[in-house]
């Protein structure tokens, strides 16, 4: 059975901006047992953005999309807005430094950005300072450094930081391995329709990793998963979809139609 890699390329949702840097140890390909040990998210993200901030990328969008030019305008748009103390435009900018996009890539002022977003309870910037340090990008790599901003986002109810705090209790990172705390944060954000977290805890259900071995729950979450993936993410989704089928061929056919129910009946909490 496979856990799929929780890392997801860093990007602005609003803005475009395209993934950087090449995969880190935390976040690299691993072994056919387990394909993402080590699945945290090793590169900065951010969520979803406010109206206010959707309105500032999309007016500086609207002539030239995806220009080198018009990540400039973004960061100068967000720069005063940051500097005033504006927690979600420090996010924009520590990304955009992060990513290099209208500006010099500098993982250090990415971090000084993410610091200052994350100093007013930013979870978006404290699952990015998570990242940073579970990368060693632009820090010393310190894995209970990571934990610790990966907790106080994840506290917070950020689905993210819940998945990618699971993982470092499966991995052993910055704290003693420990599958049933791992499963229990995963399950946090599966239940919150969190994609790579429903992978994840399919399978801990799949191998008995704390939790009970239980066939059903594998299928039910990896085909879940399998439907839910974005359509960019070809790898996860077809991951999820064959890891449900190598489940399956384990099953009894009445095991199967339950779990297809379970799926079908399923409601994020």
């Amino acid at each position: 059975m496979k856990r799929a890699a929780v890392g997801v390329a860093l990007l602005i949702v609003l803005a475009g901006a395209a993934s950087f840097g090449p995969a880190t140890e935390a976040g690299a390909a691993v072994t056919a047992n387990d394909p993402a040990a080590g699945s945290r998210q090793s590169q900065p993200r951010a969520d979803p953005m406010t109206a206010p901030l959707d309105e500032k990328l999309g007016a500086s969008r609207r002539s030239d999309p995806g220009t080198a030019q018009d990540y400039a305008q973004v960061v100068m748009s967000f720069r005063d807005d940051a500097d005033q103390g504006d927690a979600r435009a420090q996010v924009v900018l520590g990304v955009m430094y992060a990513n290099g996009n209208g500006v010099r890539q500098d993982y250090v002022l990415a971090h000084l950005w993410f610091m200052r977003g994350a100093a007013r309870g930013d979870t978006a910037a404290q699952l990015n300072l998570g990242d940073m340090y579970a990368g060693g990008l632009g820090v010393p790599k310190d894995y209970a450094e990571a934990l610790r901003w990966y907790r106080k986002a994840a506290d917070q109810g950020f689905v993210h930081a819940q998945n990618s705090l699971g993982s470092m209790y499966h991995d052993g990172l910055g704290v003693p391995k420990d599958d049933a705390e791992a499963a229990r944060w995963y399950r946090r954000a599966a239940e919150q329709d969190d994609v790579r977290a429903q992978t994840n805890l399919a399978f801990m259900y799949a191998n008995g990793l704390g939790v009970p071995l239980d066939l059903v729950e594998a299928h039910k979450w990896y085909n879940l998963a399998s439907n839910r993936y974005v359509t960019s993410d070809r790898e996860g989704r077809e991951i999820a979809a064959r890891e449900r089928d190598l489940v399956a061929a384990r099953m009894t056919a009445a095991q199967i139609g339950q779990a297809q129910k379970l799926a079908r009946e399923w409601r994020p909490r």
